[in-house]
């Protein structure tokens, strides 16, 4: 019988980690809040409890699903990406340009629809590049990103407004199916992937790693540069689709039509659990955070809180869930950046 070898006093060990055991309260906490929210607003309103208050709700979220799909993945990686606004415009005015239009004679459908996306996904992998190559904060590439954006939005409406002729893009926002706008089915499809691509694809595993600890990622041998790449590229698809929806809803091409979803994106992910330093939450996450956010806003329009206090009320939720989520870590580190 041979003798076990004896432990090298010089090597640490790591504790092996427990397995988590049910769901988590940051976990549970944004669902909850949904549910508890919904039924004050239900209580206090009888026009908010009606199906077609629902259904307002539901098409209402459509588009911020979308972009909060995107961003989530940014977030995961422990990234900001502000080039929302930038690429859903470019993408609002390409796709107004190319199926048909009162600007010119093309009519490209469905392939428009697909250039549009693809622009997107093109400055998306714009902002990456310019991050994993220049080496600055996402905050700023993303930001130069989205101007560039907006310019190239700017050349292409040169001064007309684009208007969309085209049957199927405007059939998205006013043809229904199961009392929801095409639209809304286009963003569940759109959760489904993003949670499918987190959850089985290694570019979900990958950005997960990423935001929880990069440099240990990098020691293990994975090349960390062309997975933040592909991230950014996966959310400017995503923006891109958004600003064709925009479009869908509008019948127009505007330049704004992505103006205020990088904060409204950001916040519903956070709300629903997704950490702005990474390595937690997910497509799922974000999800329960726009409709809590489109539940809230919706509630206190049908409450008749002036619009002026709406936003105060959701910034404080925000500044609320970013407290909780973090309390963890700061207990840990004792340290706030």
């Amino acid at each position: 019988m041979t003798s076990p070898a004896k432990a090298d006093p010089d090597v640490v060990v790591p504790p092996r980690p427990r397995p988590r055991r049910g769901v988590s309260l940051l976990d549970a906490g944004p669902p909850i809040a949904l549910v508890v929210i919904f039924a004050v607003f239900a209580a206090l309103s009888s026009d908010f409890r009606t199906v077609g208050n629902l259904q307002n709700i539901m098409d209402a979220a459509a588009v911020l699903a979308v972009v909060a799909c995107g961003i989530t993945f940014v977030l995961m990686m422990g990234s900001i990406d502000l080039s929302v606004p930038g690429v859903m415009g470019a993408s609002a005015i390409a796709v107004a340009l190319l199926v048909a239009n009162n600007r010119n004679g093309n009519d490209w459908g469905l392939l428009g629809i697909l250039v549009a996306i693809l622009l997107g996904a093109g400055l998306g992998l714009l902002s990456g590049m310019a991050l994993v190559s220049l080496r600055v904060p996402s905050f700023m590439t993303t930001l130069g990103v989205s101007a560039v954006g907006l310019g190239v939005a700017t050349l292409m409406f040169a001064g007309v407004q684009p208007n969309i002729d085209d049957e199927m893009l405007h059939g998205w926002a006013v043809h229904r199916f199961l009392g929801l706008a095409y639209l809304t089915w286009i963003a569940v499809g759109c959760v489904l992937v993003g949670w499918l691509i987190q959850r089985y694809s290694r570019l979900g595993r990958y950005a997960y790693a990423i935001g929880g600890a990069e440099e240990v990622l990098a020691l293990s041998g994975v090349k960390v540069a062309p997975y933040k790449v592909a991230v950014f590229t996966l959310a400017g698809a995503f923006y891109g689709l958004a600003g064709v929806m925009v479009t869908s809803q509008l019948s127009a091409g505007l330049v704004q039509a992505g103006k205020g979803y990088d904060f409204a994106a950001i916040t519903a992910a956070v709300v629903g659990g997704t950490l702005l330093t990474g390595g937690r939450g997910g497509v799922l996450h974000s999800a329960v955070g726009v409709l809590l956010v489109t539940v809230l806003t919706n509630g206190l329009v049908q409450v008749g809180v002036s619009p002026y206090w709406q936003g105060g009320v959701q910034g404080l939720i925000v500044v609320a869930a970013v407290s909780a989520a973090v309390l963890p870590q700061r207990r840990r580190n004792q340290v706030t950046k």
